[in-house]
């Protein structure tokens, strides 16, 4: 099938590589000012075409490209239900061409997180309400959806779409490759140049406002001040944005940081080299990194937000607490790293959990299977 992938803002490459390995891709992508398009760069050749910076040039080239280069693909999947799935909706109800809408976040909760960071970009309430009235139009327009987790699929139901919302966590884990090492930690420790004793805490997180760094930044001050070794292990986007913070907190000698990581083995290494995997977040789509983690068999601490609920179940396969609670988080992570042997119980937990409904192969297969049922029988090609 003839896909094209339509990026309002950023995407993962492990989406990308992932859609190119089953679809004959095309990526159409806003220009990111200051940032990347696709968050690294592909390991396979992508056709990839940057539009306009600003989200109204985007829109109207997308409009354009869907309406004019109709006999080119067979269809189009548009991330999130903003300005430009609104585009491209309008060019499929004028081409007749499958459109597909891909949900990966709550885009105006993550919005609204903006009033709880002080740091980050300031909350505009016309912009919100700008959000949720492009979320309320492309419900009426709108063909399909197909979302990352149950939550979502609330999320997008609550706009009042009538469409078909099919819920496939499409970035998938790779379980041959996030998995248990044979590596000693103390030994993978020392390749890496990581503390031996340390107790060590990866946080894999944009920094952004829905991923709340600020109060795992709390909790490490509160876990350090009652005498515990601990580092924040940091290799995701803005790593000086998170240094300035944990700066502003007290604990910068307690960060370590570093450019992002590419997803593979130097990644997966790091995971197998910490203690626990922290997902702070305020609002969660679903939660990739902790299902990476929990695939190494490394425990997990995470908020009782949004799609981590569905995965991250708390005395099963990790520790929750309540999002924006330093203390919570940080009694949630002494209790993860003083019980090593309820820890590796719950990542196993974890880890069958992550094999039976979030490995690549499978979740790829079934998102195969929804596209090739938007295409009527003999169109694709």
């Amino acid at each position: 099938m003839r896909l094209v992938f339509i990026v309002e803002s950023g995407t993962d490459v492990r989406l990308v590589e992932n859609l190119a390995g089953v679809f004959d891709l095309q990526v159409i992508a806003r220009r990111i000012v200051g940032g990347r398009e696709i968050s690294q760069t592909p390991d396979a050749a992508v056709d990839l075409t940057v539009g306009p910076a600003s989200f109204a040039g985007f829109g109207r080239r997308v409009l354009i490209s869907l309406s004019r280069g109709r006999a080119a693909f067979d269809a189009a999947l548009v991330q999130g239900y903003g300005l430009a799935a609104l585009c491209a909706n309008l060019a499929g109800w004028w081409t007749g061409r499958p459109v597909v809408m891909l949900v990966c976040s709550p885009t105006e909760a993550y919005y609204a997180c903006r009033r709880l960071d002080a740091g980050g970009r300031p909350f505009r309430s016309v912009e919100w309400h700008a959000l949720r009235l492009l979320a309320r139009l492309n419900a009426r327009i709108g063909q399909r959806y197909v979302v990352l987790s149950p939550y979502l699929a609330a999320v997008v139901r609550g706009h009042g779409t009538k469409r078909p919302v099919d819920i496939v966590p499409v970035y998938g884990v790779d379980a041959r490759m996030f998995s248990p090492g044979h590596e000693s930690r103390g030994a993978l420790r020392a390749r890496l140049g990581l503390p031996a004793s340390a107790a060590i805490l990866f946080f894999s997180s944009r920094v952004a406002p829905e991923k709340d760094p600020d109060t795992l930044l709390q909790a490490t001050r509160r876990l350090r001040a009652a005498g515990r070794d601990v580092r924040i292990l940091h290799r995701s986007g803005n790593h000086r944005e998170f240094m300035s913070r944990a700066s502003r907190e007290g604990v910068a000698d307690a960060v370590i940081a570093g450019e992002a990581v590419p997803p593979g083995p130097l990644l997966v290494d790091y995971y197998r080299a910490s203690d626990v995997c922290v997902q702070a977040s305020r609002e969660e789509g679903l939660g990739f990194s902790p299902l990476e983690a929990l695939a190494c068999r490394v425990p997990v601490v995470a908020s009782a937000v949004g799609g981590l609920r569905d995965t991250i179940v708390d005395g099963e396969t990790g520790w929750t607490y309540a999002a924006g609670n330093a203390t919570a988080l940080a009694e949630a992570l002494s209790a993860a790293l003083d019980d090593p042997g309820e820890a590796s119980r719950r990542a196993e937990r974890g880890r069958q959990l992550v094999l039976a409904r979030y490995e690549r192969a499978t979740v790829f297969t079934a998102f195969a299977e929804v596209m090739a049922a938007t295409v009527p029988a003999g169109d694709a090609g």
